[in-house]
């Protein structure tokens, strides 16, 4: 596992960086200062939009480092080939960082987003937990949690999100516990008995019987204790979730339990949740989420500074010339970096001045907020 020490270092790179900084250094380059632009100019199949993630990560990489940076706030919806970041400085200061760099950006954006489709298509007023940890290495577990809140969703079940993001993690019950005890009203009892008042206590009600008997089992058993159930059917024995959850509904409230909510998880992602969000009242949802389809986001030369001044200079298929991005009127517009049109308000803001921290950054509750916001606003899709 590469060390902190190592990131920071700039030895959690790709060889050919390492190999184009000492060519560079080596015939008189490496000191050219340059601006390098930090874009997706391609989506995933599908998407229309993408939500911008890792800043905070990022930063704390190029902290302390002879670099300035240049963003769009953390948080935000952007569109293809929009400009999230500019990173300027020596090119030699820069170059062993694009692989971290990239890799923080990315990652935290693709779960990000994927939570975000989720989000929506779940609804107002339902409850979206991410269960994904399972799916990705130990070592990411809290960054991928704090993607999926800045993506919208409720609650996560790390517990080492207590610590690193001071959120309270969220769960129910595994299969492993009922088979344990060998009696899903046994256990149902014990976790009530010992989590009650701690937890709302939601009960699994698919272990070993049908949904609707189980469902009706936990209710009679644990009665206005038992805050929900939850079917995690697996795939051999779903048949068409929906009619599962409509018959469990019914089941519930024709015996007096309405107080009931019903939660489903297993498998799930957006076209699923969407199928069910009239009918449930909240969604377990990982391995969708954490092996999310990936924002391809790339970073690119765009600028040269020659005889004192910046010259547009980059690859073909990319735009030369660092851009930023502009607020005119409620509409946004891509400027010129340093060139934005002084009435309109600017999106990307300065975040480092030769290493330092220029700004504040936001809390994890505002990003969220700002995201939320943005899905009701924008009128996504």
């Amino acid at each position: 596992m590469a060390s902190l020490g190592e990131i920071l270092g700039g030895r959690a790179t790709d060889i050919y960086f390492i190999r184009t900084r000492h060519v560079a250094e080596k015939y008189g380059v490496g000191g050219k200062r340059v601006r390098m632009e930090v874009h997706a100019y391609s989506l995933p199949r599908g998407y229309e939009w993408a939500v911008y993630a890792g800043l905070e990560e990022a930063l704390a990489l190029l902290q302390g480092k002879p670099v300035t940076v240049y963003s769009i706030p953390e948080g935000t919806v952007f569109r293809r080939k929009d400009p999230l970041m500019v990173v300027e400085g020596r090119f030699q200061d820069i170059i062993l960082f694009e692989t971290a760099l990239l890799g923080l950006l990315r990652f935290s954006t693709s779960i990000a987003t994927k939570a975000a489709r989720v989000r929506l298509a779940a609804g107002k007023g339902k409850t979206v937990l991410f269960f994904g940890l399972r799916a990705l290495h130990p070592a990411v577990q809290p960054a991928a949690d704090r993607a999926a809140l800045i993506g919208g969703l409720d609650g996560v079940s790390g517990v080492l999100s207590r610590d690193y993001l001071g959120v309270e993690p969220r769960g129910t019950m595994p299969h492993a516990l009922i088979i344990v005890f060998g009696s899903q009203v046994e256990a149902w009892r014990a976790f009530a008995e010992t989590f009650k008042g701690e937890t709302p206590i939601i009960a699994l009600v698919d272990t070993f019987w049908d949904e609707r008997e189980e469902a009706l089992m936990a209710a009679r058993e644990l009665g206005e204790v038992l805050a929900g159930v939850r079917l995690d059917t697996p795939g051999s024995r779903r048949g068409r979730m929906r009619d599962i959850v409509e018959e469990v509904r019914w089941a519930l409230d024709i015996h007096g339990y309405r107080h009931v909510k019903i939660f489903v998880s297993g498998g799930l992602d957006e076209e699923k949740v969407a199928e069910l969000r009239d009918v449930a009242d909240g969604f377990g949802v990982g391995t969708t989420i954490a092996a999310a389809p990936n924002i391809d986001i790339s970073m690119d030369v765009v600028e040269v500074y020659e005889n004192g001044e910046w010259r547009p200079r980059t690859k073909r298929g990319k735009l030369p010339g660092a851009r930023s991005i502009v607020q005119c009127q409620g509409e946004r517009r891509v400027a010129r970096l340093g060139e934005e049109p002084t009435d309109c308000e600017p999106l990307t803001q300065k975040y480092l001045e030769d290493g330092r921290l220029t700004q504040r950054l936001p809390s994890l509750d505002d990003i969220r907020g700002y995201v939320l916001k943005q899905l009701e606003t924008l009128g996504l899709q």
